[in-house]
C-alpha cells in the first residue's frame, strides 16, 4: 500500500483591487518547515510479497550493507548472514516485510506474529513476562527482526511520527492488528539499542541493565 501524502493547497496572486479599498494586512510569517527524513520527501512505503522479496534480495542484502554501519571489510560477511537469517524468516507464517522508496531503496523492516507456541521462541527464553505471554497467545504479540534505515533517519527528528523509521514499525503493528511488538538486540549493539529507544522501544517493565536477565541479547518492547 502507498503512503500517500496530501499535495500542498494552492494559492493565487490578487492582481489588483478597487479604488479606495484598504490594502491587505501583512501576513504573519508561518512555521518554519520542518528538517529531516519526512513522507513529503515522496518516500513511499510498501509490502513486498515472498517472490517479490526474492527479485529484491540484491537491493535488500545491499541496502542491509550499507546501513548496518560496519566497514567494507564487513560488506560480504554481514550481507551474506543478513540474507541468511531473511530466507528463514520469510517461511514463518504471517510474515511481512516493508519496503520505503523513492527512485530506489531507501529502507526497510519485517518481522512476524507470533502465538503461544512455536519457533518463535528461541531467543526469547526467560525474558518474557506473562502479559507478553499471554499477547502472543491472543494472536497480539509482533516480532520486528530487523529495521534497516540511513544514518540520519537514527540522527533526524527521531520522535516524529514521519521519522521513517517510525512509519515503518507501526506500519507493520497495524497491519497486523498488533498490540505490541518485541526484538532481540546483542547487549553489546550500543548504537542499535540507542537507536531503537529514540523511536518510542523501552525495556521491558521492570528492566535495567543491572536486573536484565543474563544473555547475550537484550529484549526490547514497543506499545502501539
Amino acid at each position: 500500500m502507498t503512503v500517500n501524502v496530501p499535495a500542498a493547497p494552492t494559492t493565487t496572486e490578487l492582481l489588483g483591487r478597487p479604488v479606495g479599498s484598504h490594502p491587505p494586512a501583512p501576513r504573519k510569517p508561518g512555521p518554519r518547515p520542518e528538517r529531516g527524513s519526512s513522507p513529503r520527501e515522496g518516500q513511499r512505503v510498501r509490502a513486498l510479497t515472498r517472490r517479490q522479496i526474492e527479485d529484491h534480495l540484491q537491493e535488500l542484502g545491499d541496502l542491509y550493507a550499507e546501513t548496518s554501519g560496519g566497514g567494507p571489510w564487513a560488506w560480504n560477511q554481514a550481507r551474506g548472514d543478513f540474507l541468511r537469517r531473511l530466507a528463514a524468516d520469510v517461511r514463518r507464517p504471517g510474515f511481512e516485510l516493508l519496503i520505503a522508496e523513492t527512485t530506489a531503496l531507501t529502507g526497510c523492516a519485517y518481522g512476524f506474529p507470533v502465538g503461544g507456541d512455536g519457533p518463535w521462541w528461541e531467543g526469547f527464553d526467560g525474558y518474557l513476562p506473562g502479559r507478553l505471554l499471554r499477547l502472543a497467545a491472543s494472536g497480539r504479540l509482533f516480532v520486528i527482526s530487523g529495521i534497516h534505515v540511513p544514518s540520519r533517519v537514527r540522527r533526524q527528528n527521531q520522535d516524529r511520527a514521519w521519522n521513517l523509521a517510525r512509519r515503518l514499525q507501526k506500519r507493520l503493528l497495524t497491519d497486523h492488528g498488533a498490540a505490541v511488538a518485541v526484538t532481540l538486540v546483542n547487549r553489546s549493539d550500543h548504537r542499535n539499542v540507542e537507536a531503537l529507544r529514540s523511536w518510542g522501544w523501552r525495556y521491558i517493565e521492570g528492566d535495567t541493565p543491572r536486573t536484565a536477565p543474563l544473555g547475550p541479547f537484550r529484549v526490547l518492547v514497543l506499545d502501539t
